[in-house]
């Protein structure tokens, strides 16, 4: 999804502490063994297993261990790496081992693990060791590990100086007005310059070597290696993945339909879709249910009121609630417009509203601490005190990013060979989507799969179908009735290729990915794990909790009662 930076402050002191790490690895034998390679022979490493890394995984109950791999499972002579593996012990009788992917792409399997362990071991009954990787083009420790282009955050900056790569798109409404249209235009031909450089730096850089070698395919080629030394080569393989995650789940069960075991995906990618079509098209597509999530979040914010929720003033309803939003982000939008260097703009509002609508667990915490603060910096912004404009534009330089691209080496190296579509193009349809699906999010710049149409590699092996192979057991996909960018619309399709060898479960909620609690679909999922059982057909729908509340008194079927008509792409005249 839209690729995030991740802060790092102390990034000194976590260089050290990995340093620390891995000589003392390397002097207490915690490495795997080696692989090697005689003629076409591939003999995998063995697994070590001893303590993480404690500047990535803190939880002192899991260990850690590395794998050796082949760059190219095709081509042994391409060379070897590693990956960095992560596992829960079972804590019941033992059925196997369930590895966890959480997405992204690009997010770190170690770091997953380390904050879901103990939730996917308890829902597992605690029969399956849990196992998670950082996959190649992810983290530190893997090999090949993090995708660098830039050698420091100045260089990066100095790079993307002057354009939205840095401030995002500025827009409002569903992008009609015709400054805004034509300030996005007149873009293009510098960002397809900076795009098509981007990727020869990226190529040029120590790291660029590897790119061909991260994908996909090769990541679910590791997850079968490791698989038959954890738990033998004919040994069932069971798999869930999240996000992104989806599409790993979706190769590897047609890449090897006979290993499949226990087998469930949440938030859920249409892989035909990914295998056939530009990405630049898919981030669009993906949006058909954002703004209805957003929608569901100002009318939790609404039936709340002022004393949950800070957005709300007495009486308002939720179209009261989203016009209180829209002139926030109008306001913002004509600040940035006077002056560019204002601390936070309508692109970074949206930005924040993006990331609240993945998870309503967040809704509460966003609209009492984070709106407040955007509201009075926003304030700032359209007064005449300097002097605190400039404070909070010196705060905002202060944030220390780090810049990887992982995430977008393996959309990219799974992405379909390029079409010659132009910036122009791209731009286009985020002002036509704009219009047509999300009128909020379609224009978050970046985002991971945007980079794709101009990325100048693909991976050696990728997965391009047929999705619909015979398997050897039945895959549990599971999906939100509202989730705001993997729609349900995506697990239908991916249960019509299933056909008898899966089952879809809607949760009747909101966010990305099933993470609302449901005592009924825990029951389904557990059952699936101890014995395979599954409900029939496609048509079970499962109830949020109603004592989980997203706001104190409003749990998430009266949000449901309350929303207006969603048969439109969202309920709230924009």
């Amino acid at each position: 999804m839209p690729m995030r930076r991740s802060h790092t402050p102390h990034l000194r002191q976590r260089q050290l502490l990995m340093l620390s790490y891995i000589l003392q690895a390397i002097v207490l034998g915690r490495f795997a063994k080696a692989a090697s390679v005689e003629g076409d022979t591939w003999t995998h490493s063995t697994f070590q297993w001893g303590p993480c890394d404690p500047t990535i995984v803190e939880n002192p109950s899991i260990s850690c261990s590395f794998f050796d791999i082949p760059l190219d499972y095709h081509d042994r002579s391409a060379g070897t790496g590693r990956i960095a593996v992560a596992k829960v012990n079972a804590t019941a009788q033992r059925f196997g081992t369930l590895f966890i992917n959480p997405g992204g792409p690009g997010e770190s399997g170690l770091a997953a693990l380390d904050r879901l362990g103990s939730t996917a071991s308890g829902l597992a009954g605690g029969h399956y060791d849990i196992v998670s990787w950082d996959p190649r083009g992810v983290g530190p420790l893997t090999i090949p590990g993090d995708i660098q282009c830039f050698n420091s955050d100045e260089e990066y900056n100095t790079f993307w100086n002057g354009t939205i790569e840095l401030t995002g798109i500025e827009m409002t409404g569903n992008f009609t007005n015709p400054e805004d249209i034509e300030a996005l235009l007149s873009q293009a031909p510098i960002m397809q310059k900076k795009y098509d450089e981007l990727g020869e730096r990226c190529l040029r850089h120590p790291s660029g070597r590897d790119l061909k070698y991260v994908g996909t395919a090769a990541t679910v080629r590791d997850m079968v290696a490791m698989a038959d030394v954890l738990d033998g080569p004919t040994a069932p393989i069971n798999f869930a993945g999240l996000s992104y995650g989806t599409v790993l789940g979706a190769w590897f069960i047609n890449m090897f339909p006979e290993r499949v075991g226990r087998v469930v995906l949440d938030g859920v990618v249409d892989p035909t879709f990914l295998a056939t079509e530009e990405t630049s098209s898919f981030f669009p597509k993906q949006l058909v249910d954002a703004d209805k999530v957003y929608d569901a979040l100002v009318t939790a914010c609404a039936l709340s009121g002022p004393e949950g929720c800070a957005a709300a003033t007495q009486g308002q309803t939720p179209a009261d609630v989203d016009a209180n939003v829209q002139t926030l982000l109008q306001r913002a939008h004509d600040a940035a417009r006077k002056n560019s260097s204002v601390p936070i703009t309508s692109a970074d509002i949206r930005k924040q509203l993006f990331a609240a609508v993945y998870s309503p667990a967040e809704w509460a915490s966003f609209v009492n601490v984070s709106y407040p603060e955007v509201v009075a910096t926003v304030d700032a912004e359209s007064s005449d005190n300097a002097g605190v404009r400039g404070a909070l534009r010196a705060r905002k330089r202060q944030v220390n990013d780090s810049k990887t691209y992982g995430g977008l080496a393996i959309a990219c190296g799974d992405s379909v060979d390029r079409r010659g579509t132009k910036m122009i193009n791209v731009f286009n349809d985020i002002i036509s989507s704009s219009r047509a699906r999300s009128h909020l999010f379609t224009s978050v710049w970046p985002n991971v799969f945007n980079y794709c149409t101009f990325w100048p590699v693909r991976a050696v092996e990728r997965y391009q179908g047929p999705f619909d192979k015979k398997l050897a057991n039945k895959v549990l996909v599971l999906s939100n009735t509202y989730d705001p960018v993997t729609p349900l619309a995506d697990a239908r399709a991916l249960s019509k290729l299933l056909g008898d060898y899966g089952a879809l479960i809607q949760l009747d909620g909101f966010g990305h990915t099933t993470s609302e609690p449901s005592q009924c679909l825990y029951e389904i999922v557990s059952a699936y794990f101890a014995n395979g059982t599954l409900p029939e057909g496609n048509s079970t729908i499962c109830e949020v909790d109603a004592d989980y509340e997203v706001f104190v008194g409003v749990n998430t079927a009266a949000i449901l009662a309350a929303l207006p008509s969603l048969s439109a792409r969202s309920a709230f005249s924009r």
